[in-house]
């Protein structure tokens, strides 16, 4: 086991700031070939005039023909614009979705050319054949490139369809209401393609009361997937086994020195809740771990743990005592937990996105908050966000209270 001096330096020097980057997570709807196209321009965000850029997309390998006519005609007969006709079914190979699109493209481009030469005597190349030939070539090739290409992304589809139903079994639907909690996540990965990242999260019934875990696992790609399987497989275990959260951790903590051996590359923070059936409280152990967020009488409050703990992985959890803070719960509490992917978002300046801030709002349901938070958040940052990001938003209603609900909507209706 590595030293505690090390650890804690490790410990720090990991957490001085954001530690991961990604692709952009939000796919753009529309052909694949528009997709990569706008974000070429920088406008992948801008949905609203998707449908409109498209169809300039499409219709560029014409304009351009349209274009090499309009020159040919405005210049002298020895200024040779008929190669220039090449680029259309190139452009086609780009922007179109099926093959035929490139052979439209030629021939029209070919006819355009043999035109040109026969009306211009000359216009066009002045050498016809030569124009014929790029022509042929270029739109052989661009047909070529539609059918890789299509192949390509009927594999990428099926290894998407593969990440979805690994990310059914990696982070299963959390039901909306767990006993006394309405529970709302939203969970997006730094890696659009894979759909699945190194953040977790789960919700369960145990005997002792409702458990909930959310983490973080340092890393990306494959490693970090496995690792947040690992430690979602032993909480669910040890969950329902361990009477307190102390314990629960130094399952977790056991499980994951045993699957990491030697790796000093990955840890994981994480923070426990558990929601004991009497009285109403809700316990935290923090491990190394984004403090959550108790939204009351909108306000938000950060529940720091009593003392520092180290996150899964840096040392072995069962050499030390483990704080749980206890909080009361008033009905209508909420608490929100997040990984850094929301609090280390950054705004063109520079500036991280202000959760404690934001959090707090008026609005009854804990989906329309979470919508508002995750529209807001994007909007803070401007562009697809850099790193995982999960958020679950718990709202605390006892039974009784709720069935008083439930009850009222009944005589009203």
């Amino acid at each position: 086991m590595r030293p505690d001096s090390d650890t804690r330096m490790v410990y720090e020097d990991r957490h001085d700031g954001g530690l991961r980057t990604g692709r952009e997570t939000a796919p753009v709807r529309g052909t694949a070939q528009t997709r990569r196209a706008l974000r070429l321009v920088g406008v992948a965000g801008d949905r609203p005039l998707l449908p409109v850029i498209g169809l300039i997309l499409r219709l560029l390998p014409f304009l351009v023909i349209l274009a090499v006519v309009v020159l040919a005609a405005a210049t002298p007969e020895n200024v040779h614009v008929g190669p220039l006709l090449a680029v259309a079914p190139a452009l086609s190979g780009l922007t179109q979705t099926a093959p035929r699109g490139p052979l439209i493209t030629g021939g029209v481009a070919a006819v355009v050319s043999v035109a040109l030469a026969a009306l211009g005597q000359g216009r066009g190349g002045g050498e016809p054949y030569v124009t014929l030939l790029s022509v042929a070539l270029v739109t052989t090739t661009a047909w070529l490139g539609v059918h890789v290409r299509m192949r390509q992304e009927r594999t990428i589809e099926e290894v998407r369809s593969v990440a979805e139903a690994a990310q059914e079994v990696l982070l299963p639907q959390v039901p909306g209401t767990v006993g006394p909690l309405t529970v709302g996540v939203r969970y997006r990965a730094a890696a659009a393609e894979a759909r699945i990242g190194g953040d977790l999260y789960e919700v369960v019934p145990t005997p002792f009361g409702i458990r909930v875990a959310i983490g973080d696992v340092r890393g990306k790609g494959l490693g970090a997937v496995r690792t947040a399987a690992a430690v979602l497989s032993a909480f669910r275990e040890a969950a329902y086994e361990e009477p307190d959260l102390p314990g629960v951790a130094r399952r977790l903590s056991a499980s994951l020195e045993r699957r990491l051996g030697e790796n000093d590359e990955e840890f994981v923070t994480l923070i426990l809740l558990g929601f004991p059936p009497e009285p109403a409280c809700v316990d935290i152990l923090n491990c190394g771990h984004p403090a959550p967020l108790l939204l009351r009488a909108a306000h938000a409050e950060p529940l720091d743990p009593p003392t520092p703990t180290p996150p899964l992985g840096i040392m072995d959890l069962r050499r030390l005592d483990l704080p749980v803070l206890r909080v009361p719960l008033l009905p209508r509490d909420r608490l929100l937990l997040y990984t850094d992917g929301i609090i280390e978002a950054r705004n063109p300046a520079g500036e991280f996105y202000p959760l404690p801030d934001r959090a707090p709002d008026s609005l009854p349901g804990v989906e329309d908050t979470l919508d508002r938070l995750e529209a807001d958040v994007q909007r803070h940052v401007g562009r697809p966000l850099q790193d995982d990001a999960a958020m679950v938003l718990l709202e605390y209603t006892p039974v009784v209270a709720r069935h008083d609900e439930l009850r009222g909507a009944r005589l009203s209706a």
